[in-house]
């Protein structure tokens, strides 16, 4: 009998998608950074959901109440943001040990609900259990237009492959707990540059990216010398660490000079969508190598 370690968090997410049906109304289920509904109305309904877990996700002597909240609604606003999205509601449920300190529960409240206020989300209900740990579990609505989202799955032959922020080493540079969601450069992009797919950092960006060539059936060639290295961060963390939060995204030859020229946002241009499967990097020496995905999983 296979455990979860045998089939990992990827192979599990694959044999629960097999075991669900949709029905009416779903554009897109299982797979992406959201899943997207259609109402009926003039704009689909976006859905994510993340669970953060003390001693997985967060260590409270490393950080305090308000970053824990803050990250826990950061993560899913991050997810909106990778299908081109706007958030809207919140539900938040927490698990937590019954001795626990209220003033402590109260901040990570008061970091869920700053960081609500700055993006224009509201928090309406949730859930509280006892646990042995601090668990929170956010579940985030948001809205985009039909004509802006962004799946993973549309990158093409010829796109080029841009991020939106430095990578690597963001549990020690604490960027992990401060990173911005980067909802108004997904924003900027879709209407000026049109992305064929998107996703956030969230695994590393061999990781993200490997999950974007896999949904379209591509290949990728990725520059070392252009990869943007966060302060302290080796390539070898940028490519696998994860956690960064930053956009992928692949947009038409076409329309990539309006994201090099842009000044508002930095979009940093390292790399170029190719025919085949493999995921490569061109090495400073000009050779090229074959990258593997080795990120965190949770099995």
């Amino acid at each position: 009998m296979k455990t979860l370690h045998d089939l990992g968090e990827f192979g599990l997410i694959e044999r629960f998608a097999r075991q669900v049906t949709s029905g009416p109304g779903v554009v897109k289920g299982i797979g992406d950074d959201t899943a997207v509904i259609d109402t009926g109305a003039a704009e689909y309904l976006l859905m994510t959901t993340d669970m953060l877990v003390e001693g997985v996700h967060f260590l409270r002597t490393m950080m305090t109440a308000q970053e824990i909240g803050r990250k826990a609604l950061a993560c899913s606003i991050s997810d909106i943001a990778a299908m081109g999205g706007t958030p809207t509601w919140a539900l938040v449920s927490l698990g937590a040990p019954s001795n626990i300190s209220a003033k402590l529960i109260e901040g990570i409240g008061s970091g869920i609900n700053a960081l609500a206020g700055e993006y224009g989300v509201s928090v309406v209900g949730g859930d509280t259990v006892r646990h042995g740990k601090i668990i929170i579990n956010v579940a985030l609505l948001g809205t985009v237009a039909k004509e802006d989202v962004v799946f993973r799955g549309g990158a093409r032959r010829g796109d080029v492959i841009f991020v939106t922020g430095t990578l690597g080493n963001s549990f020690h540079n604490r960027k992990h707990l401060h990173f911005i969601p980067r909802i108004r450069e997904a924003h900027y992009a879709v209407k000026e540059a049109r992305p064929t797919a998107m996703i956030d950092i969230s695994d590393g960006l061999a990781g993200d990216l490997g999950h974007i060539l896999d949904e379209s059936g591509v290949g990728a060639v990725i520059d070392e010398a252009q990869i943007p290295l966060a302060k302290g961060a080796s390539l070898d963390q940028a490519l696998h660490d994860g956690e960064d939060f930053e956009l992928l995204l692949t947009v038409p030859s076409s329309s990539a000079d309006r994201l090099r020229r842009c000044r508002k946002f930095r979009f940093f241009e390292i790399g170029v969508i190719t025919p085949g499967r493999d995921l490569m990097l061109r090495e400073r020496s000009g050779k090229k190598r074959r990258v593997r995905p080795k990120g965190f999983q949770h099995f």
